[in-house]
């Protein structure tokens, strides 16, 4: 692969936009390599938690120039094919796994629909975060607007899709587009770090959980109450959750094994 790198780290997987010299936007070739990446996570059953950054300076600077404008007019179907060739959100968002973006910078356009794809989002106080399509008369292709309104709500997601406006690391916090800021220097070890949390759980609860928190939010209650509690009886019938209550029981670190 030569616009993705992706790395184990032990438990952790570490899945970096490798394209600096264009602030890792995002091309034909980076979203295949993106995909064939995400596919690769999810068949190695080691890899518990997947952690995504950007190479440089930047998370992303997105697709540029943008598919409508690329190579002149195109007409409905070439263009409907060109936008699909550059979807690379999708891939994330289909990880069973805990996905965390680890936004070291700027991430703008198809980078910040790809943020939003992710599960967590843990910044850089250099990152900022915008969706400027609008002020180039475009709308977001990859997600942004319903991922977007899902993680901030509806006032704020349509102020920030209206306006284009760039927002600092701080802000993105208080609107709750990320879940965490800490300093520049400090942000690849409290990356490492909140994955290593995550991935001591036990991974298949883990995968249930974002089953229903996922699937559970586009569902009315009592639809999202069965799935819950479906998920937590085929929970019942796994290793690792008899290992959580011996562990206990002898008053020792679990030791899970996904199984």
């Amino acid at each position: 692969m030569n616009s993705v790198r992706l790395e184990r780290d032990g438990p952790l997987a570490w899945l970096t936009l490798a394209r600096p010299r264009a602030g890792n936007g995002v091309d034909q070739q980076l979203a295949q390599e993106l995909g064939e990446a995400c596919r690769a996570v999810r068949r190695d059953n080691a890899v518990r938690v997947l952690l995504v950054t950007g190479a440089g300076k930047t998370f992303s600077a997105g697709a540029f120039p943008p598919p409508e404008i690329e190579e002149g007019f195109r007409t409905p179907v070439e263009l409907l094919e060109r936008v699909r060739c550059l979807k690379a959100a999708a891939a994330l968002a289909a990880v069973e796994k805990p996905v965390v973006a680890v936004i070291n910078g700027p991430a703008a356009g198809q980078g910040l629909e790809l943020a939003l794809a992710c599960d967590l989002r843990l910044a850089s106080t250099t990152a900022t975060f915008a969706l400027p399509h609008l002020q180039h008369g475009l709308l977001p292709w990859d997600g942004g607007v319903q991922r977007l309104v899902r993680v901030v709500g509806r006032s704020w997601a349509t102020e920030l899709l209206l306006t284009g406006r760039s927002v600092p690391a701080r802000q993105a916090l208080a609107l709750g587009l990320v879940h965490r800021v800490v300093p520049h220097h400090t942000l690849m070890r409290s990356a490492k770090e909140l994955g290593e949390r995550i991935a001591a759980g036990a991974p298949i609860a883990a995968r249930y959980a974002k089953e229903a928190l996922l699937k559970g939010a586009d569902m009315p209650l009592e639809e999202a109450l069965r799935l819950e509690t479906d998920l937590a009886i085929l929970l019942h019938s796994t290793y690792d959750r008899a290992e959580g209550l011996l562990s206990f029981a002898q008053r020792r670190a679990p030791r899970f094994e996904g199984r």
